[in-house]
């Protein structure tokens, strides 16, 4: 067997190929970023050929700078940005339109005329979602209604939909060649199309959004030893590498953070902040504003959910005090910045540029600073977007208690933004819990080469995945239990200020 296992990560604002070894040691990697395009307010979208381009060039240049090749290669994992929607051409491979993005906020009225009908609750109980602009299925519905042509070629066969996984697997795999149509149960369970007990689409759920069903994808598991397919084509992997384990980035990061019991949980701090709490065999449906999804399912084991806190702004409010202020160079140097001052001179920062995410799902709240007086400076506005995202995740670890009744004692976190150790030790006093970062943070790619190996007997079991964990760096709690209550209480005033902005119909 060949000595490495690749894994492609397809996330928001770009793409990477990683190599690791089989101590879970990272081999090689490369990364290239892509346009995001804002068309206009609340709008969000991707070029799916430009993702398709820069996922074939980090192929090529991991490769090039590790001197492996395909066939060092013994399986191939994908995880991708979840509910962001391609609808393309099978014929041609061309997309109909640019991927609406799970930032994007134009479904609002979909998703809203849904609660209207009544159609709410059915959502909730058989795909464990809220009707919310967040999810794929009122992504595609919005094509299909506004971009000419789409729906008669659906209703043909010609239009088909899917995550990116699914358009990259299809690509992969010969695209209009004979490309696989297919993902795996985790990113379907992100569509509100899917029914959570049965793991297959739901005739009444695609019956509310107007979607033909076979524009969908196969549902397959996510660690699959039979394989979605052989890499194809002229490409960098033409070397016939089977592509075997697919994940939706959130649970391909509990599977690297290897969070296999039940009562086990992660937060990963990208783009957005995700929390997961696998839940074990058993479906738990939230009453507390969670998401009730797809933890992960293996071969033929039975299938592990999970309940998630999904938080739309958090490290993209960093890029945002970069891009839109102008007040950093660098994200990193956010850290410095906030270091400037003690606290947060009073000033919180709500960030809903795109509305609220759990336990809220407010789409009629906007971003908000509060709290400014003359005394403040952008060392304030720092560090006030650290605590963002760490009172963000406060606001999802209650909920998650109240629903499962576990009382976290670690946070277990990855993502780029752990790397900024202030906001670590923020989130540690925020939670009043202790706050653990492994050595490997990039999880979420290890995560999809993990399911990729174990559908091969690269790894024999879960047991040896564990093995491979090892801690990097600890933070534990400063703050009193005042000072804990005092800034939880004023962030729960400041998002109070930012519902009821928009009118949604």
């Amino acid at each position: 067997m060949a000595d490495y296992v690749g894994a492609i990560d397809q996330g928001t604002t770009s793409t990477r190929f990683m190599i690791f070894d089989h101590s879970g040691n990272e081999v090689g990697r490369h990364q290239l970023e892509h346009e995001q395009i804002l068309p206009q307010a609340g709008w969000v979208e991707h070029n799916p050929v430009e993702i398709w381009e820069r996922t074939s060039a980090v192929l090529q240049s991991t490769l090039n700078k590790t001197g492996l090749s395909a066939g060092d290669l013994c399986a191939l994992g994908i995880t991708n940005q979840r509910e962001t929607a391609v609808v393309w051409d099978r014929n041609t491979g061309r997309p109909y339109y640019n991927a609406i993005v799970w930032q994007d906020t134009r479904t609002d009225r979909i998703a809203s005329a849904l609660e209207r009908e009544g159609k709410g609750d059915t959502i909730r109980q058989k795909a464990g979602l809220p009707p919310a602009t967040y999810f794929s299925g009122g992504k595609i519905q919005w094509i299909l209604e506004n971009v000419d042509g789409v729906r008669a070629a659906a209703e043909r066969g010609d239009a088909i939909f899917g995550n990116t996984d699914t358009w990259l697997i299809w690509n992969l795999t010969g695209g209009r060649d004979g490309g696989v149509h297919c993902t795996d149960v985790t990113n379907a369970s992100r569509t509100m199309l899917m029914n959570l007990e049965t793991l297959d689409w739901d005739d009444e759920l695609l019956g509310f959004f107007g979607i033909p069903r076979q524009m969908l994808p196969e549902i397959k598991p996510s660690s699959y030893t039979s394989g979605y397919g052989n890499t194809r084509g002229t490409g960098p992997l033409a070397g016939e590498v089977l592509i075997t384990g697919d994940l939706g980035d959130q649970q391909a990061a509990t599977v690297g953070q290897v969070c296999f019991a039940p009562g086990e949980a992660k937060n990963t701090y990208g783009t957005g902040n995700f929390m997961l709490l696998n839940t074990g065999t058993e479906l738990i449906r939230s009453k507390a504003g969670l998401l009730s999804t797809v933890c992960y399912k293996f071969n033929d084991e039975d299938v592990v959910y999970a309940l998630e806190g999904s938080i739309a702004v958090t490290g993209s409010a960093v890029q945002w005090l970069r891009d839109q202020l102008g007040i950093i160079s660098g994200a990193s140097q956010s850290e410095a910045l906030a270091r400037q001052v003690e606290d947060n001179g009073g000033v919180y920062f709500v960030p809903a540029f795109s509305g609220l995410f759990a336990p809220y799902w407010r789409s009629d709240a906007r971003g908000a600073i509060v709290g400014l007086s003359r005394y403040n400076t952008n060392a304030h506005l720092a560090r006030a977007t650290l605590e963002a995202i760490c009172y963000q995740s406060r606001d999802v670890i209650e909920a998650m208690e109240k629903d499962s009744g576990v009382h976290l004692e670690v946070l277990k976190v990855d993502g780029g933004v752990t790397m900024n150790e202030l906001c670590m030790q923020i989130q540690s006093d925020v939670l009043g819990v202790d706050v653990s970062r492994p050595v490997v943070a990039e999880t979420t790619a290890l995560g999809a080469a993990y399911a990729a190996g174990l559908a091969v007997g690269f790894w024999k079991n879960t047991d040896e995945l564990r093995q491979n964990w090892n801690e990097a760096r600890h933070w534990s709690p400063q703050w009193s239990d005042d000072q804990r209550a005092e800034g939880y209480a004023k962030w729960k005033k400041a998002v109070e200020r930012t519902l009821n902005w928009v009118d949604v119909d």
